[in-house]
């Protein structure tokens, strides 16, 4: 017998909106938010709408390829699922050199107001 280890994935849509929130913070909503989707996915214009729109949710192939492009899409499918150690393996790395980059700059921008 197997133990229940975690609650149920989400339902479908909380699962679209999940995605949606996701896609729209790294993507935004604009037409052009849609044209990347269909690039990314070879998905039709329809299908992508509604994935921003969060009326339902990619599957299948079209889920794949959507995490294969999108971070935000990979963390918040893996948060769905209850991976979050795979979540914070895949999002501290880019974390870290954003702040590392982050840090130079500000080093930069100080040392020139520093200087006579």
């Amino acid at each position: 017998m197997f133990t229940k280890r975690c609650k149920t994935f989400p339902n479908r849509q909380e699962y679209a909106s999940g995605l949606a929130i996701a896609l729209q913070s790294e993507l935004g909503s604009t037409h052009q938010a849609v044209k990347t989707l269909m690039r990314w996915t070879n998905a039709n214009e329809r299908t992508a709408k509604n994935w921003l729109k969060g009326t339902c949710g990619p599957r299948g192939e079209h889920l794949a390829r959507l995490i294969q492009h999108s971070d935000a899409a990979l963390a918040s499918f893996l948060d769905m699922a209850e991976r979050n150690s795979a979540v914070m393996r895949t999002t501290l790395p880019s974390l870290r050199s954003d702040l590392m980059r982050a840090v130079n700059a500000i080093d930069c921008c100080l040392s020139a107001v520093n200087e006579p």
